[in-house]
């Protein structure tokens, strides 16, 4: 079993950066993909980024290529997801969440673990 905490959630001005971490605590971390993804009250969680079991392959919404970097520490448990060059559309509850599978997906459906979420909101 697999448990996620999410942390690094605030207010921010546009243009302003933010680093969110993803504590893991389980046996299986090490083997198993993971993902962030994103969701504003009455409207459909969104990809916004995943990582492969040995960091080899990433995969990123085009809404956030360029500005969103994913991590992963396996030694810490831990991802992470730096943001960069906010803009108010990023504004949501933040998911952080973790596959039974090696590769990075952006399916929602493949992601067995998540966290509770962390709330981030950037100001224009």
């Amino acid at each position: 079993q697999v448990q996620l905490v999410e942390s690094g959630g605030g207010l921010v001005q546009a243009g302003g950066s933010l680093r969110l971490s993803c504590a893991a605590s389980g046996p299986t971390f090490d083997h198993n993909a993971m993902g962030w993804f994103r969701q504003v009250s009455g409207k459909e969680r969104e990809f916004v980024a995943a990582i492969s079991w040995n960091s080899d392959n990433k995969m990123y919404a085009d809404s956030v290529k360029g500005r969103f970097t994913i991590e992963r520490s396996t030694a810490d448990k831990t991802a992470f997801l730096q943001m960069n060059r906010l803009k108010p559309e990023d504004t949501a509850v933040y998911y952080c969440a973790a596959t039974m599978a090696w590769l990075a997906t952006m399916n929602p459906v493949e992601y067995v673990y998540w966290g509770q979420g962390t709330q981030v909101a950037v100001s224009s």
